[in-house]
Protein backbone atom coordinates (compact mmCIF):
# COMPACT_ATOMS: atom_id res chain seq x y z
CA UNK A 1 0.00 0.00 0.00
CA UNK A 2 2.95 2.31 0.62
CA UNK A 3 3.91 2.62 -3.07
CA UNK A 4 0.40 4.62 -3.24
CA UNK A 5 1.26 7.22 -0.89
CA UNK A 6 3.67 9.76 -1.41
CA UNK A 7 6.93 9.55 0.37
CA UNK A 8 6.61 12.46 2.47
CA UNK A 9 2.92 10.80 3.72
CA UNK A 10 4.52 7.63 4.52
CA UNK A 11 6.95 9.62 6.37
CA UNK A 12 4.33 12.03 8.56
CA UNK A 13 2.75 8.46 8.84
CA UNK A 14 5.64 6.84 10.59
CA UNK A 15 6.97 9.79 12.83
CA UNK A 16 3.03 9.71 14.26
CA UNK A 17 2.91 5.56 14.89
CA UNK A 18 5.95 6.11 17.20
CA UNK A 19 3.90 8.66 19.13
CA UNK A 20 0.56 5.85 19.26
CA UNK A 21 0.16 3.96 22.72
CA UNK A 22 -1.89 1.39 23.89
CA UNK A 23 -0.79 1.06 27.33
CA UNK A 24 -3.53 4.08 27.92
CA UNK A 25 -7.06 3.44 26.64
CA UNK A 26 -10.43 5.11 26.98
CA UNK A 27 -13.75 3.53 27.81
CA UNK A 28 -16.97 5.93 27.05
CA UNK A 29 -20.05 4.55 28.80
CA UNK A 30 -23.26 5.43 27.36
CA UNK A 31 -22.72 8.87 26.47
CA UNK A 32 -25.36 10.92 23.98
CA UNK A 33 -24.25 14.01 23.32
CA UNK A 34 -22.66 13.37 20.07
CA UNK A 35 -20.31 16.93 20.32
CA UNK A 36 -18.87 15.70 23.75
CA UNK A 37 -18.81 12.13 21.53
CA UNK A 38 -16.79 13.90 19.36
CA UNK A 39 -14.95 16.19 21.41
CA UNK A 40 -13.14 13.02 23.34
CA UNK A 41 -12.10 11.58 20.30
CA UNK A 42 -10.67 14.40 18.90
CA UNK A 43 -8.79 14.70 22.15
CA UNK A 44 -7.36 11.60 22.39
CA UNK A 45 -6.04 11.48 18.80
CA UNK A 46 -4.27 14.43 19.73
CA UNK A 47 -2.88 12.55 22.62
CA UNK A 48 -1.60 9.58 20.78
CA UNK A 49 -4.19 7.44 21.79
CA UNK A 50 -5.40 4.41 19.95
CA UNK A 51 -8.09 2.81 21.71
CA UNK A 52 -11.35 3.91 22.29
CA UNK A 53 -14.23 1.91 23.84
CA UNK A 54 -17.43 3.12 23.32
CA UNK A 55 -20.33 1.42 25.54
CA UNK A 56 -23.62 1.79 23.69
CA UNK A 57 -26.81 1.13 26.12
CA UNK A 58 -29.26 3.10 26.56
CA UNK A 59 -27.88 5.83 23.92
CA UNK A 60 -26.27 4.98 20.48
CA UNK A 61 -22.89 6.48 19.96
CA UNK A 62 -23.03 10.08 17.52
CA UNK A 63 -20.43 11.55 15.81
CA UNK A 64 -20.88 15.40 14.81
CA UNK A 65 -18.41 15.45 12.22
CA UNK A 66 -18.15 19.43 12.51
CA UNK A 67 -16.05 18.47 15.95
CA UNK A 68 -14.37 15.30 15.59
CA UNK A 69 -12.56 16.90 12.38
CA UNK A 70 -11.77 13.42 11.03
CA UNK A 71 -9.81 12.24 14.07
CA UNK A 72 -12.06 8.70 13.61
CA UNK A 73 -9.76 7.59 10.47
CA UNK A 74 -6.76 7.22 12.58
CA UNK A 75 -8.56 5.93 16.06
CA UNK A 76 -9.42 1.83 16.69
CA UNK A 77 -12.86 2.33 17.84
CA UNK A 78 -14.62 -0.87 19.76
CA UNK A 79 -18.16 -1.16 20.42
CA UNK A 80 -19.95 -2.98 23.10
CA UNK A 81 -23.78 -3.02 22.54
CA UNK A 82 -25.09 -6.41 23.43
CA UNK A 83 -27.42 -7.08 26.51
CA UNK A 84 -24.63 -6.51 29.16
CA UNK A 85 -22.31 -3.79 27.34
CA UNK A 86 -20.55 -2.05 30.45
CA UNK A 87 -19.82 -5.63 31.48
CA UNK A 88 -18.62 -6.89 28.05
CA UNK A 89 -16.18 -3.70 27.94
CA UNK A 90 -14.93 -4.47 31.55
CA UNK A 91 -14.32 -8.05 31.14
CA UNK A 92 -12.87 -7.67 28.24
CA UNK A 93 -10.39 -5.18 29.05
CA UNK A 94 -9.26 -6.74 32.32
CA UNK A 95 -8.74 -10.30 29.90
CA UNK A 96 -6.11 -7.86 28.14
CA UNK A 97 -4.65 -6.96 31.09
CA UNK A 98 -6.39 -3.22 31.82
CA UNK A 99 -6.60 -1.89 35.20
CA UNK A 100 -10.39 -0.77 35.42
CA UNK A 101 -10.05 2.94 36.62
CA UNK A 102 -13.50 4.95 37.20
CA UNK A 103 -13.75 8.79 36.84
CA UNK A 104 -15.74 9.72 39.41
CA UNK A 105 -16.15 13.05 41.81
CA UNK A 106 -17.75 10.98 44.80
CA UNK A 107 -16.24 8.26 47.15
CA UNK A 108 -12.63 6.87 47.64
CA UNK A 109 -10.65 8.46 44.98
CA UNK A 110 -7.00 9.15 43.98
CA UNK A 111 -6.25 12.66 43.19
CA UNK A 112 -5.31 12.88 39.49
CA UNK A 113 -2.04 14.34 40.64
CA UNK A 114 -1.50 11.17 42.80
CA UNK A 115 -2.50 8.43 40.43
CA UNK A 116 0.35 6.11 39.83
CA UNK A 117 0.16 5.30 36.00
CA UNK A 118 3.48 2.97 36.17
CA UNK A 119 1.16 0.20 37.64
CA UNK A 120 0.30 -1.28 34.82
CA UNK A 121 -2.33 -0.81 31.72
CA UNK A 122 -4.77 1.36 32.35
CA UNK A 123 -8.32 2.05 30.82
CA UNK A 124 -10.23 4.87 31.63
CA UNK A 125 -13.77 4.83 32.06
CA UNK A 126 -16.10 8.03 31.42
CA UNK A 127 -19.84 7.58 32.09
CA UNK A 128 -22.78 9.47 30.71
CA UNK A 129 -23.25 13.12 31.04
CA UNK A 130 -26.21 13.01 33.77
CA UNK A 131 -25.53 10.51 35.99
CA UNK A 132 -21.66 9.51 35.65
CA UNK A 133 -20.77 5.66 35.69
CA UNK A 134 -22.66 2.65 35.92
CA UNK A 135 -22.99 0.83 39.27
CA UNK A 136 -21.40 -2.12 37.38
CA UNK A 137 -18.57 -0.65 35.98
CA UNK A 138 -18.41 1.01 39.94
CA UNK A 139 -18.66 -2.58 41.48
CA UNK A 140 -15.77 -3.62 39.30
CA UNK A 141 -13.16 -0.63 39.05
CA UNK A 142 -10.16 -1.08 39.82
CA UNK A 143 -9.44 2.12 41.24
CA UNK A 144 -11.12 5.54 41.27
CA UNK A 145 -9.69 8.80 39.90
CA UNK A 146 -11.13 12.52 40.08
CA UNK A 147 -9.40 15.83 39.11
CA UNK A 148 -9.42 18.11 42.18
CA UNK A 149 -11.89 21.46 41.76
CA UNK A 150 -12.25 24.59 44.08
CA UNK A 151 -15.80 25.55 43.02
CA UNK A 152 -19.03 25.34 43.67
CA UNK A 153 -19.74 23.42 40.38
CA UNK A 154 -19.38 19.17 41.29
CA UNK A 155 -18.34 17.87 37.93
CA UNK A 156 -16.78 18.89 34.47
CA UNK A 157 -18.35 18.55 31.53
CA UNK A 158 -16.84 14.81 30.05
CA UNK A 159 -15.61 16.40 27.37
CA UNK A 160 -13.31 18.81 29.74
CA UNK A 161 -12.76 15.65 32.30
CA UNK A 162 -10.81 13.89 28.99
CA UNK A 163 -8.51 16.34 28.25
CA UNK A 164 -7.64 17.15 31.64
CA UNK A 165 -6.84 13.61 32.32
CA UNK A 166 -5.39 12.62 29.36
CA UNK A 167 -3.30 15.30 29.53
CA UNK A 168 -1.70 14.32 33.09
CA UNK A 169 -1.45 10.75 32.26
CA UNK A 170 0.13 10.98 28.78
CA UNK A 171 2.65 13.42 30.19
CA UNK A 172 3.59 11.09 33.14
CA UNK A 173 4.10 7.96 30.83
CA UNK A 174 6.30 9.85 28.73
CA UNK A 175 8.28 10.96 31.62
CA UNK A 176 8.59 7.86 33.21
CA UNK A 177 10.77 4.38 31.75
CA UNK A 178 7.58 2.54 31.00
CA UNK A 179 7.77 0.91 27.39
CA UNK A 180 4.36 2.93 26.20
CA UNK A 181 4.75 2.55 22.06
CA UNK A 182 3.23 0.18 19.82
CA UNK A 183 4.99 -2.81 19.15
CA UNK A 184 6.32 -3.31 15.29
CA UNK A 185 3.82 -5.58 15.02
CA UNK A 186 1.05 -3.40 15.95
CA UNK A 187 2.78 -0.78 14.36
CA UNK A 188 2.51 -2.35 10.92
CA UNK A 189 -1.44 -3.39 11.48
CA UNK A 190 -2.37 0.15 12.56
CA UNK A 191 0.03 1.70 9.25
CA UNK A 192 -2.20 -0.69 6.67
CA UNK A 193 -5.36 0.62 8.77
CA UNK A 194 -4.26 4.73 7.79
CA UNK A 195 -3.21 3.71 4.54
CA UNK A 196 -7.04 1.77 4.43
CA UNK A 197 -8.41 5.03 5.08
CA UNK A 198 -6.80 7.80 3.23
CA UNK A 199 -5.66 6.18 -0.04
CA UNK A 200 -8.34 6.34 -2.81
CA UNK A 201 -10.11 2.62 -3.89
CA UNK A 202 -7.67 1.35 -1.43
CA UNK A 203 -9.98 -1.77 -0.87
CA UNK A 204 -9.70 -1.87 -4.79
CA UNK A 205 -5.89 -2.38 -4.41
CA UNK A 206 -5.88 -4.61 -1.39
CA UNK A 207 -8.35 -7.39 -3.64
CA UNK A 208 -6.52 -6.80 -6.60
CA UNK A 209 -3.68 -7.50 -4.24
CA UNK A 210 -4.56 -10.71 -3.33
CA UNK A 211 -6.24 -12.19 -6.46
CA UNK A 212 -2.70 -11.63 -7.85
CA UNK A 213 -1.35 -12.92 -4.90
CA UNK A 214 -3.86 -16.64 -4.94
CA UNK A 215 -3.08 -16.65 -8.76
CA UNK A 216 0.79 -16.63 -8.30
CA UNK A 217 0.42 -19.36 -5.47
CA UNK A 218 -2.03 -21.84 -7.87
CA UNK A 219 0.76 -21.47 -10.21
CA UNK A 220 3.26 -22.79 -8.38
CA UNK A 221 1.42 -25.62 -6.84
CA UNK A 222 0.74 -26.63 -10.47
CA UNK A 223 4.30 -26.04 -11.72
CA UNK A 224 5.02 -28.29 -9.08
Amino acid sequence: MEQFAHDERIELLQQKLLQRTRYICICLEDIYQSQNASAVLRTCEAFGIQDVHIIEDKNKYQINPMVVKGSVKWLNLYKYNSLQPSYDAVKYLKNQGYRIVATSPYGNNVALEDFDITKGKTAVFFGTEYSGISDTVRKNADEFITVPMFGFVESFNISVSAAIILHHLIMQLRKSEILWQLNEDEQNKVMLQWLRSTIRSADKIIELYETLHDNSENNEINNE
